[in-house]
């Protein structure tokens, strides 16, 4: 409770982590299970797109729609590119544009804030009013992998690259209870993706038919036995940055509640291994349910009946 006497506001703080995002969705519809619904969502990165689809009202629909996708659907939704990045994301984005309502920020019941990377000056940008799935696209830009995007006239980089978990946005917002959700603890040695043409069943096509691209992935993915392949560079890279500003930020804006999902072995460009992520999300809030439901200042039940009642 408030020295005002209003309830505390809760906040969720969603962090960056490419696939393993998908363990937000499980995260936040278990919380809203248990009698919890944040009034502040602050997204980076993959934090950013779940949390926009989450305050739009459209959870449960995404929640479905991403876990009828396999390897071949995720291959197909990449425009790839060795352009300022390995995928495009326009056809992801736009596939998804297509599907999910875009309201605008301010009209919303909760208060939503993406995280991004200015390219040009590397400051920590707070996108808060317009169109929510622009300003979540923008946190989305992974180095390497996603090209950098263009937001009212600037570059945007990645939101992970300066604030991974973004506890500081949630208080911003007026957050006085924030649940971080930390996606980076395990990935330190994580790859970036495993060779997707190999979970992927072989089209009829000759091996003289395969596009070019198909041919860089495999080479792309494919180290020799020795040496690392160029996805687990780029991905070993990601990882490190990611984990040593995790803990450097959070240490600085500590969390009353973090939720940290385990994933072995789960790739960071698993996509298609949505239902694994989103259990776990699940798991996570079910197993710190009395935790969550004291700092939110309700009863350890959510049936529990007032005595006297």
């Amino acid at each position: 409770m408030r020295e005002d006497g209003n309830p505390n506001v809760i906040g969720v703080a969603l962090g960056s982590g490419s696939a393993r995002g998908w363990a937000h969705i499980g995260i936040l519809q278990g919380l809203e299970q248990i009698g919890v619904r944040p009034q502040v969502v602050a997204g980076t990165s993959i934090g950013a797109l779940v949390g926009a689809v989450y305050v739009s009202g459209q959870l449960d629909e995404f929640a479905e729609w991403v876990q009828t996708l396999s390897a071949r659907d995720v291959f197909s939704l990449m425009d790839f590119t060795l352009s300022g990045g390995v995928v495009k994301g326009e056809r992801l984005f736009g596939f998804f544009e297509e599907r999910h309502k875009n309201p605008e920020i301010e009209s919303l019941e909760q208060r939503y804030v993406s995280v991004a990377t200015e390219m040009k000056s590397g400051r920590e940008v707070w996108i808060t009013k317009g169109s929510i799935l622009p300003a979540a696209r923008a946190s989305c830009a992974l180095p390497g992998v996603f090209p950098p995007v263009k937001f009212e006239g600037r570059w945007m980089l990645d939101g992970g690259l300066v604030n991974p978990v973004p506890v500081s946005a949630c208080r911003a917002l007026g957050a006085d209870i924030v649940i971080a959700v930390n996606l980076n603890a395990q990935l330190v040695g994580a790859h970036l993706a495993r060779p997707m043409m190999e979970e992927i069943e072989p089209e009829p096509a000759t091996k003289a038919e395969r596009t070019l691209w198909q041919r860089a992935v495999t080479y792309l993915s494919s180290g020799d036995g020795e040496n690392p392949s160029f996805f687990d560079s780029v991905g070993a890279s990601i990882n490190i940055m990611q984990d040593r500003i995790t803990r450097s930020r959070m240490a600085g804006d500590p969390a009353e509640i973090i939720l940290s999902p385990v994933l072995d072995n789960y790739a960071l460009m698993d996509f298609h291994r949505a239902a694994q992520a989103i259990a776990e999300g699940r798991r996570l809030v079910e197993a710190n349910a009395a935790t969550i439901r004291a700092w939110a200042g309700l009863p350890a039940h959510q049936d529990e009946a007032v005595e006297g009642d």
